[in-house]
């Protein structure tokens, strides 16, 4: 009995033990579990205080206006385009992406099938059609809105047809952002009136502000639903981002890129050649750039050579040192046009040479008995261009100077050995008789006597004011022909500027020199600036548009009404370009360099314009100061005893 109720006994016990570990199992699970819990609440405690992105980027509250949005401390605006004109240029788009303002620009392009748009406008077609037919048969005027709407909606039919066109539904809103609700009033004027320019009429959102921002945010998501049906021209012609870079490495500053304010460095030598060639009108900058270029490239290093008709480039010559010719009548420096081209490396034969010459001098020939019988309609007959051809030979025989001759030991001719050789030769006492007043009469100054100018300056300018009109051509001729001469002698990076080179083109052979000097030029690291204001007398000559299409660089500033559509079928121009030349201030024009253009607006430091300027008023100024100066120093300094 006792074993049994000690066994029972026992089992009361071990059942006791159990039941108490189980329950402190239970207890310690139970705290273990709680533990977790806290941990779990306090780490979402600490969560909570953590700033995430959007919590940086996010405003602080956003206000719902009718016609904008206050986002924090910003006002915001959504724009949107409503219809735009019948014709639109590339880069319209443009001058809005180049304001200097902070905004958001959203487009959206909505394909629509080719045949539902054919559909649509062969129900319009007809009707345009029978309401043309309906007022002719009424005997009312004709409706040129209509006639073009039909002419418009065949040639889209066609396009649409051939598969050279698409057609789309283009949607385009602006979203501008400003501290202040004046300021952005006054950007939406800004933006509305840059716009309207260009007949392109645009509305600010009303009771839609939020969707408006929406739409404009990089979402892809147009919650305004604002669309103009346009095909695939137009609608690639709103695309902004246009390139009109015209920076470089190397070169020198033209002027400030009217497209985006950037530099437009340049260096022309950098191109397939380096010629140049400047239009405008009388007063639109064309000399005050050149200027600003020949300045700059002098303090890169470049050689510089002036062919100045009007006594523009004394200042700057004198300012930096260059070498300023007079040619005239009674100046002391000459040029004789009969001097032979110089050797150009061993290989030059002195037939060669003097062959060249005498093609030389019998162009500036045809230019001088042509202003004698200006008014024929033949100047130089084949018989009498033979006759001057052999005088020319003759002459020089007559100086030893022949094919078996050392040409580094003769004396060149002068034009009255030539005359009295003409007026000796059978069919020549005519041409001689026009030739005496070079040699006699009162032109005698000018092309008979021996070349006394030297070419041994970094810049050096030729001027040729002083001479009459009827003797300008014939000037200019033989000057650029004395400057060819030493170019191809030694090769050197050079520039030659002519101005006002419309006096050239007059003729025909001194035109033909010059297109023949503006192909070669590039051999001999020599680039030709080109400058006229008689665009009609240039480019109607056909050396004229030669020259243009072998000038790698072209400047064009301020045009007339008369000539614009000269200028723009010759450089391609758009319609926008065409109006942008007749609007153009001073100083401000389209660059090209290459295949490359951008509107440029010519900037100078106030030391380069005191140097350049060619306002006579500015220049009346500077020698008034000039003089008050050297009277100041004069009684400043007291002579010694």
């Amino acid at each position: 009995m006792f074993n049994t109720q000690q066994i029972k006994q026992q089992e009361r016990e071990a059942v006791k033990k159990q039941t108490q570990a189980e329950e402190q199992r239970v207890a310690e699970e139970q705290a273990s579990a709680g533990k977790t819990r806290a941990a779990i609440e306090e780490e979402k405690a600490f969560r909570r205080g953590e700033v995430s992105i959007r919590d940086i980027i996010a405003p602080a509250a956003l206000e719902v206006k009718p016609n904008h949005i206050r986002l924090g401390d910003k006002f915001v605006r959504t724009m949107f385009v409503i219809n735009y004109p019948r014709f639109i240029s590339v880069g319209w788009f443009a001058p809005i992406i180049n304001l200097n303002e902070t905004f958001d620009v959203a487009m959206f392009f909505y394909p629509v099938p080719s045949y539902v748009i054919l559909k649509q406008l062969k129900k319009k077609v007809g009707n345009l059609e029978a309401q043309i037919i309906s007022d002719a048969e009424k005997g009312a005027a004709r409706d040129p809105i209509r006639e073009t709407a039909l002419r418009d909606a065949e040639a889209l039919r066609d396009s649409l047809t051939q598969g050279t066109e698409r057609f789309f539904q283009f949607a385009l809103y602006i979203t501008i952002y400003s501290d202040k609700e004046e300021q952005m009033d006054k950007l939406t004027e800004v933006v509305e009136n840059l716009l309207g320019s260009r007949l392109i009429y645009s509305r600010k959102v009303l009771y839609q502000a939020e969707q408006g921002f929406n739409s404009t945010m990089p979402l892809n998501n147009d919650e305004l639903m604002i669309t103009f049906n346009m095909n695939s021209s137009p609608v690639a012609s709103s695309f902004p981002f246009i390139s009109s870079d015209l920076t470089s490495d190397n070169g020198i500053l033209y002027g400030i890129n009217r497209h985006n304010n950037s530099l437009i460095l340049f260096d022309r030598f950098s191109l397939q050649n380096a010629n140049s060639c400047v239009f405008a009108t009388s007063g639109a900058g064309k000399s005050y750039a050149v200027k600003l270029e020949v300045l700059r490239s002098l303090m890169m290093g470049t050689e510089v050579i002036i062919i100045d008709p009007e006594k523009e480039y004394k200042h700057l010559c004198d300012a930096v040192g260059g070498t300023y010719i007079n040619i005239s009548l009674s100046s002391e420096n000459k040029i004789n046009p009969f001097d032979l081209p110089r050797s150009i490396g061993d290989n030059s034969r002195p037939e060669d040479i003097i062959r060249s010459g005498v093609i030389s001098v019998k162009g500036l020939i045809k230019i001088m008995l042509g202003e004698a019988a200006e008014g024929q309609k033949k100047v130089i007959t084949s018989k009498e261009d033979s006759i001057i051809d052999r005088a020319l030979l003759e002459t020089y025989a007559k100086k030893d100077i022949t094919a078996d001759a050392d040409l580094s030991k003769v004396e060149p001719p002068v034009m009255a050995d030539f005359q009295d050789i003409l007026g000796g030769m059978e069919g020549g006492a005519d041409l001689a008789e026009r030739l005496k007043k070079y040699t006699e009469g009162t032109f005698s100054g000018l092309l008979n006597s021996p070349t006394t100018v030297e070419m041994n300056n970094q810049l050096v300018c030729f001027s040729v004011r002083d001479l009459e009109d009827e003797l300008r051509p014939i000037a200019i001729y033989t000057i650029i022909n004395y400057i060819w001469n030493v170019v191809r002698s030694e090769m050197r990076k050079r520039i030659l500027v002519i101005d006002e080179a419309w006096w050239l083109m007059q003729h025909e052979d001194s035109s033909k020199f010059i297109y023949a000097l503006i192909k070669r030029c590039r051999k001999y690291y020599l680039g030709v600036t080109t400058i006229t204001q008689d665009v009609n007398d240039f480019l109607i000559s056909p050396y004229g548009q030669a020259i243009v299409n072998n000038s790698a660089l072209q400047l064009l500033m301020r045009q007339s009404p008369s000539s614009i559509d000269l200028i723009q079928k010759t450089f391609a121009l758009t319609e926008g370009e065409k109006y942008l030349l007749l609007e153009s201030g001073v100083g401000e024009g389209i660059f090209f360099a290459g295949s490359k253009h951008a509107a440029i607006k010519i900037v100078a430091s106030y030391t380069e314009d005191q140097l350049i300027t060619t306002d006579p008023r500015q220049l009346l100024e500077i020698e008034e100061a000039k003089k008050e100066f050297d009277e100041q120093m004069n009684n400043t300094i007291s002579p010694k005893e």
